[in-house]
C-alpha cells in the first residue's frame, strides 16, 4: 500500500512539473490613478497564464473571470509561494474577494481543468482585477 502511494505521489509531482512548463507569465500594470485592470486572453490545452499583480498586505482584492469554457478557472497564489493557492477557482468559482495576507507579487493563474486540457480545448476569457 505504501509503495502504491509513493508511486502515485511521484507521478503527481511529475505531471505537475510537466504542466508548469506551459505557464506564460505577464505583469499587470494599472494605469496611473486606477485601481483596476482588465485583460483578455486565450489558453489552449495545457497552457496556463500567470498574471503578476503587486499588492500590499491588508489591501482588498477582487478578481472575476468571464470565460466561454466551463472548464476554465483561475487560482490566486500569494507572494513567495510556488503552487500553494489562497483561492482555487475550480472549487470556489470564478469570483474572488478578500483581504490580502502579505505584500508582494500575487499570481493569478488562468488554466483549463485537466479533462479539458487533455482534449486540447480552448478557452477565451476576460479577467478583471481590482485592488483597493
Amino acid at each position: 500500500m505504501t509503495r502504491l502511494f509513493l508511486a502515485l505521489a511521484a507521478g503527481f509531482l511529475v505531471a505537475n512539473t510537466a504542466l508548469a512548463d506551459d505557464i506564460r507569465t505577464e505583469r499587470v500594470q494599472f494605469h496611473k490613478g486606477a485601481s483596476s485592470a482588465t485583460v483578455e486572453g486565450q489558453i489552449k490545452g495545457r497552457e496556463s497564464v500567470d498574471y503578476l499583480l503587486g499588492a500590499r498586505e491588508g489591501q482588498s482584492m477582487n478578481v472575476s473571470m468571464a470565460t466561454d469554457n466551463r472548464s476554465s478557472y483561475f487560482n490566486i497564489i500569494a507572494p513567495g509561494k510556488a503552487n500553494e493557492a489562497i483561492f482555487v477557482g475550480s472549487i470556489a468559482g470564478n469570483q474572488f474577494e478578500g483581504t490580502l495576507p502579505a505584500s508582494g507579487d500575487y499570481k493569478i493563474r488562468v488554466y483549463l481543468m485537466r479533462n479539458a486540457a487533455r482534449r486540447d480545448e480552448t478557452a477565451k476569457y476576460r479577467l478583471e482585477m481590482i485592488i483597493n
